[in-house]
This record gives C-alpha cells, structure tokens and sequence, in this order.
C-alpha cells in the first residue's frame, strides 16, 4: 500500500514515528505533518497567510515535510502538491489521549481522516488512551493490521474510522468493540484567574466521566479496556429531520 502519515501533535511526535517504522517495513510511505502541535484545532484550514513545507530527512528518502499549518491543511497540500502519487490510505495519529464522544468535534487527529475521506480516500484517525503512552509499538502494530483489513473490505465512500486502542500489550486487551459516537455533552468548567496585573484570564477545563449508561459508546468500551472503533461519516444531514423541515412555513417577505 501508499500510506500517508499525519498527526495533530507535530512532525517529530512518538506515534507517528512508530506508525512510520511499523508501516515502512511492507509499504510505501510518505510523512506530512505539522511542524509542532495543532492539538484541538479541529478542522481548521489556514487563508490568510501561506503555506510552508520543511522536506526532513529520513535514511531512505522517503518524502516528510513538515508544515506550517493545521492536520487539514496537510491532507489538502500533500493531496494538491507534494505527493506525487495518491495514497491508498492516511493514517493520522498514533494520538496520545483518547478521541472518543464529544471531542472528535474538536481533534485535529479526527479532522486530518476526514479530510481523506473527504477526498474519497480511506482514512484511520488512531489514539492511544493514555497521555504518556507505553504501548505505540502495540498501537502501530494493531493499526497495519486494520489498514490491511480495511483494503480488503473496502470503505463505504467518505465514511472514516475513528480508532482508540488502551495503552496496553494487546495479549491484555480483551477484544475489539464498534461503536456509536457518544454525542453527551462532557462536564465543563472555566477556572478564572488573574494574573500579576490584576487582569482577568481563563482557562478551560472538564471532568472525566466513567459512568456510562450505554455500553455500546465509545467511551465506555475504552473504559472497559475494549479498542473501540467508530465509522463516522462525512456527510451530516440529519436524513430523518429532512421531511419534517419541509412542512416549516418560511417568508422571504413580510
């Protein structure tokens, strides 16, 4: 296979170097990332300044650049310029901290797949739940294995995968689960404070919920110690709201 790697946590982050080492072995590879963290950008693209690519050397030459810009703004550019082939697939991540309910509205690990998919290509947004991670090796290794699953059963078209894998040898982990994305709101907070001027800042904040009344979420089957994946589609009409919408009386005049 072509494989493009990309990231939100920056070019020379652990997981997609270990996602490169697992997948150079049998495929050929190509690495475009951020040039340091885009965490939380969600699917940012950037207008109103350029675009730079930085080409970083690898042993063998394979093609890695690091940019300027967002997860997105990868996708697009390696897609549109830097790539001289098309990729049968872009695997973003290995992330360290789970994407699962509503934060994959926020990721830029999720929002690099769905570019992909976007494009019509097959994509895997991948995390590892844990923020300092032990386990990528394991993570990479879970993740050719799915790529090659994926190529073999193929895609429905701009529908992606969201993946969250526990950070443990996978001998430990009790089987894979699908999901449903888990759209409850997550308890929030803002921490007010005040700096050395005595001038008001924020910072944002929320609260880890591991209760789940449904077991068939996200959230709770990596609570479980279950690798969820979750199909997420493109395309967000709400098909059932369709109809009913119709039968709204709408003026354009009074």
């Amino acid at each position: 296979m072509k494989i493009l790697l990309t990231n939100d946590d920056g070019i020379f982050a652990k997981g997609l170097w270990e996602l490169y080492i697992c997948f150079s072995k049998s495929h050929e590879v190509a690495i475009i990332a951020p040039d340091r963290e885009r965490s939380a950008i969600g699917h940012g693209i950037t207008l109103y300044e350029p675009l730079r690519a930085s080409k970083i050397k690898t042993d063998n030459n394979d093609p890695v650049f690091a940019v300027n810009g967002t997860p997105a703004d990868c996708i697009k550019l390696a897609l549109l310029e830097l790539l001289d082939f098309v990729p049968d697939m872009v695997i973003s991540g290995i992330n360290p901290g789970a994407n699962v309910g509503t934060n994959i509205n926020y990721s830029g690990t999720v929002a690099a797949a769905r570019e992909a998919a976007l494009y019509k290509i097959p994509g895997i947004a991948v995390s590892i739940y844990s923020n300092s991670p032990n386990f990528y090796k394991e993570a990479a290794t879970y993740t050719e294995m799915l790529a090659n699953n994926i190529m073999e059963n193929k895609l429905p078209e701009q529908t992606f995968l969201n993946v969250n894998i526990p950070d443990l040898p996978l001998e430990k982990i009790s089987e894979t689960k699908i999901c449903r994305h888990n759209v409850s709101m997550i308890s929030e907070y803002i921490d007010k404070r005040i700096d050395v001027r005595k001038n008001k800042y924020y910072w944002h904040g929320c609260r880890t919920n591991n209760n789940f009344g449904d077991p068939n979420i996200d959230e709770a089957a990596l609570n479980k110690k279950y690798i969820s994946i979750t199909p997420i589609k493109c395309d967000m009409t709400d098909y059932n709201f369709l109809e009913p919408l119709k039968t709204w009386e709408f003026k354009t005049k009074n």
